[in-house]
């Protein structure tokens, strides 16, 4: 199972002062967690955090985390964010059992052109970037890939169509859709300028012939 490293320290002191002070040094208040331990208060270096949220989708990354001697294969399962500033101000951690399936949500890439695109024109629009599985933590896969290619205008791909590696189940709803290639946009034709209207609304002139001219002096 591939894992990506990361170090935290122990944190003895809880509560919202100790937490801002740790945000003030630049430091994260976690916690980690898991049936087979008891949940531990946990120090992130901030900087640190955000360059492996930067590399990675921390949905279906296995974090090996080590706490002073003891290393820990988790997942994060919850970043929380200050409501207006969006900076991270709590992390929880889930330890990694080998063995028992987790639920997870891991990007989808969509692959190809679809033919209702190359040949009439369509729209590519994708509704769902992301989908929730389970599998042992062993199997999580980075990514799925869905080829679209033979999607055609006006037809849709669901979520129960996306090919599932071995071991893993999907548990997004199966009918839910993933992307549709839409029919391309009718742009429509420019409104008439004020000085066109005015034109086209006046009644048109009627000249007198030559022969009427000369019956209305007679």
């Amino acid at each position: 199972m591939a894992s990506v490293p990361f170090s935290a320290a122990p944190r003895a002191a809880t509560g919202k002062g100790s937490a801002r002070k740790l945000r003030a040094a630049g430091q994260i208040p976690a916690v980690i967690y898991g049936h087979a331990r008891e949940a531990a208060s946990l120090a992130l270096n901030a900087h640190e955090l955000q360059l492996l949220l930067e590399k990675h989708p921390y949905q279906s990354t296995v974090i090996a985390l080590t706490v002073g001697d003891s290393t820990s294969n988790t997942l994060i399962r919850e970043i929380q964010r200050h409501p207006f500033k969006k900076q991270i101000v709590h992390v929880d951690f889930q330890e990694l059992v080998a063995g028992e399936k987790v639920t997870v949500e891991v990007p989808l890439q969509l692959v190809g052109t679809p033919d209702g695109v190359k040949n009439g024109g369509g729209i590519l629009e994708a509704v769902l970037h992301e989908i929730e599985i389970s599998c042992d933590p062993s199997n999580i896969p980075h990514h799925l890939t869905l080829d679209v290619s033979a999607l055609t205008i006006g037809h849709s791909i669901h979520a129960g169509e996306i090919p599932m590696p071995e071991g893993v189940t999907l548990e997004t709803d199966p009918d839910a859709t993933v992307c549709i290639c839409a029919a391309p946009k009718v742009e429509a034709e420019p409104a008439p300028t004020e000085e066109a209207a005015a034109a086209a609304a006046e009644p048109e002139l009627i000249k007198k012939g030559k022969d009427e001219d000369e019956a209305d002096e007679k």
